[in-house]
């Protein structure tokens, strides 16, 4: 009950819940109101934000290809950067609600067709200007351009029609949406000015922080937005900065040495010793983001789904999930959804390590010789032994797995998306139509498994315009079976984001489930105690 009463009081004290129903929480837990004032008070006085001082970050998942431009976001420093300097529609809240940023609200036709969201008075970009519907409508019509090469052109596809009226942006979309405000919380989309369209890469927003420092693999760093119009929930600190460090250890001696506040990615074997280190707090949360095993449908080997089937089944996941991340995540079903998304199907028999089921499948494929897999140190925390554990399982069935590891610098550039079969992650989205969006259907940009099916497209456009929440969770299951049985995906398991914290110097962090270092809002909302 501790831990639950923490945990509402720092959403409460970071503006993510009222008092009130923080009480009506309290109460609920069986807490009286007199005792969870006093816990509120003593909380208070400990978690009230200090201006003022540097606060630095070391995170892995920085490259020197990276680009400001948002809609090239893929990796953890450019996705944690984007949310220093940029300031978006809404956000995402911890229990998957939204938050009305730019927007001040979003509102359906009676049909769910047409949306209108009205933009917020008084929110000013960096270089002065003031944020206009226009604005809006530019960054949105940029991202729907396939040219843009934007993450999130495969959600956006629905859009028909934008149109700026006054403070008004009227989208109208080809199908019913009801989930289209959470679209808007794509990390993509922070709104710049006239979209991004003269210049995407000039790191101009109206975040907390103005871009100071960008030198891609680097580091990079921001000076505080004197004007921004929610300076008293974010930008506490004058000077926030990036260090990449893609290597974990290093990572780690970072933290411990103070040249960094806060790290991502500590790997699970290492927890139990970092827990040990004074003044130095493990900050892990279960949610979405799984670590895939991806091939491509529709390159050889690959293309046939027996060989993909044979490659699934030859997988120990119980044992990676152990020795891997340690138990610090759940197992997964080759598809991207578990259940934290709503509307998730329970009853998906749960796919299991069998080498001999696996052997009759490779058999049948015709397949003969090594079959070639890419990973790196920065697919994912353990991501070199997951592939060695599974080339030892593998082999059980008579598959020679045949593992090749890939420098860091330029693997989200040179071998993610571009190579038929490696390791990867995935964060997770909004909403399940919002994952399908991006990363599985046909037309998406970010389809890593190039699974393209009439079929399943046509499941995601039916179950998007469905009200009926069981007719919906019927087809999502019916699509998580398509893909579980036909695509390109493994998922070993769905992970747990651990981050370290130096939370002796570092006030203000709370755990999200949505992902790591605070949904990557961290360094924006924390501040350094004086």
């Amino acid at each position: 009950m501790s831990k639950e009463l923490d945990y509402l009081s720092g959403r409460l004290l970071a503006g993510r819940l009222s008092r009130r129903d923080f009480l009506g929480r309290a109460a609920a837990l069986g807490v009286s109101a007199a005792f969870a004032n006093s816990l509120l008070a003593s909380a208070a006085q400990a978690q009230t934000p200090v201006r003022g001082g540097f606060l630095k970050a070391g995170l892995q998942g920085g490259e020197s290809t990276n680009s400001l431009d948002p809609a090239l976001n893929l990796s953890q420093v450019t996705f944690n950067f984007g949310k220093l300097w940029g300031e978006f529609l809404v956000r995402l809240t911890p229990t998957n609600d939204l938050e009305y940023l730019i927007a001040e609200e979003i509102n359906p036709s009676s049909d769910g067709k047409t949306w209108t969201l009205k933009v917020r008075d008084g929110i000013e970009f960096h270089n002065g200007k003031t944020v206009t519907a226009e604005d809006v409508a530019a960054t949105i019509e940029r991202h729907a351009d396939e040219n843009s090469k934007s993450g999130a052109y495969g959600i956006l596809g629905n859009i028909t029609g934008i149109k700026a009226e006054g403070k008004e942006v009227i989208f109208t979309l080809k199908d019913p949406d009801a989930d289209f405000p959470y679209l808007m919380a794509d990390y993509h989309l922070p709104i710049q000015p006239n979209g991004g369209k003269d210049d995407p890469n000039a790191g101009i927003s109206a975040g907390p922080y103005k871009v100071s420092v960008n030198q891609p693999g680097v580091r990079h760093g921001g000076e505080r937005f004197a004007n921004y119009w929610r300076g008293d929930k974010a930008g506490h600190a004058d000077q926030v900065e990036i260090i990449v460090i893609n290597d974990a250890t290093a990572r780690l001696s970072a933290l411990q040495g103070g040249q960094v506040h806060m790290i991502n990615r500590v790997e699970p074997k290492v927890v139990d010793l970092v827990k040990r280190v004074p003044g130095v707090s493990i900050e892990n949360a279960a949610g979405k983001g799984f670590y895939p095993f991806n091939m491509f449908c529709d390159t050889a080997p690959f293309d046939n789904n027996d060989l993909r089937m044979a490659l699934k089944l030859a997988m120990d996941r119980e044992q990676l999930l152990q020795t891997v991340l340690f138990g610090y995540g759940s197992v997964g079903n080759d598809s991207p959804i578990n259940g934290a998304y709503p509307l998730f199907a329970e009853d998906v028999e749960q796919r299991v390590y069998n080498p001999e089921k696996a052997a009759e499948f490779y058999k049948k494929s015709g397949h003969s010789g090594s079959i070639l897999l890419r990973t790196s140190d920065v697919a994912f925390p353990g991501a070199v032994d997951a592939a060695q554990l599974y080339q030892q399982s593998a082999a059980k069935a008579g598959i020679t797995i045949e593992i090749k590891r890939e420098p860091g610098d330029g693997y989200w550039s040179e071998v993610w998306n571009k190579q038929p079969f490696a390791l990867s992650y995935w964060g997770g989205r909004a909403t399940q139509d919002q994952m399908y969006s991006t990363g599985y259907a046909s037309n998406a940009d970010w389809n890593d498994t190039r699974f393209k099916r009439p079929e399943f497209d046509a499941m995601l456009l039916t179950a998007r315009s469905e009200l009926d929440e069981a007719k919906r969770k019927s087809i999502y299951r019916d699509m998580a079976v398509m893909m579980r049985d036909e695509g390109g995906l493994i998922v070993p398991f769905f992970n747990e984001h651990i981050d370290a914290v130096a939370t002796d110097k570092v006030g203000g962090y709370v755990k999200t489930p949505i992902g790591e270092q605070m949904d990557g809002y961290a360094l924006a909302e924390c501040w350094l105690n004086a």
